[in-house]
């Protein structure tokens, strides 16, 4: 079955919802609070958002119609809380989800950086265990749901993309950097790649 695109924000609702119950079980299922401030987080969020809470509920609500939502009371019984429906909806085992979500949440990634951003959802053996996954996301009869994109100049790996929200724009597969990231911003992402390659050879070698 070839679902519908997602738009921005039903993705980073979804994201939150399968980051949040692995790395804060205790507080899953999600109120819209919390999962709010989960959407807007300042750190490792790419882009990062601003949705107001009636936003997030209008989110929830396009998601419910699509069953990629379920609500509930809690233990509570007294706030509405919500919790994901994704593995199901999309049919996929939850080493593809949780790094999908990593995607949804952080952008375009390498498979060694994805290895080591996805470490508290799941843990992968090496960077080669998650391109297995995103080849099988890749190639799915039912629709592709990720895509490698080209190589960037100076860079070993080339980086994944998710595509839940549909073929990601121009830009992302453009050769070079935008033209408004300053050259400190390009050397840093560039040493946070190399970081995470390191950090997955050493990790291969010691284990």
């Amino acid at each position: 079955m070839n679902l519908p695109p997602l738009s921005a924000s039903e993705a980073r609702v979804l994201g939150v919802l399968i980051e949040k119950a692995k790395v804060t079980p205790d507080a899953y299922p999600l109120t819209v609070n919390s999962l709010t401030a989960g959407c807007n987080q300042k750190t490792v969020r790419d882009p990062v958002m601003s949705l107001s809470e009636a936003e997030v509920q209008a989110t929830l609500e396009e998601l419910r119609g699509r069953t990629l939502i379920m609500e509930s009371y809690g233990a509570s019984g007294r706030v509405l809380r919500y919790a994901h429906n994704f593995a199901k909806v999309y049919g996929l085992p939850g080493a593809a989800v949780d790094l999908l979500a990593v995607l949804m949440l952080r952008g375009p990634q390498t498979a060694s950086e994805l290895r080591a951003n996805c470490e508290r959802l799941h843990h992968f053996a090496d960077a080669s265990a998650v391109e297995g996954y995103l080849e099988e996301l890749a190639s799915r009869e039912a629709g592709a749901l990720a895509l490698k994109l080209p190589r960037q100049p100076g860079s070993r790996e080339q980086r994944w993309v998710h595509l839940l929200c549909g073929e990601p724009a121009s830009e992302t597969y453009a050769a070079t950097a935008p033209s408004n990231r300053s050259d400190l911003e390009l050397r840093v992402a560039q040493l946070e790649r190399d970081v995470a390659e390191l950090r997955a050879l050493l990790e291969s070698l010691t284990s």
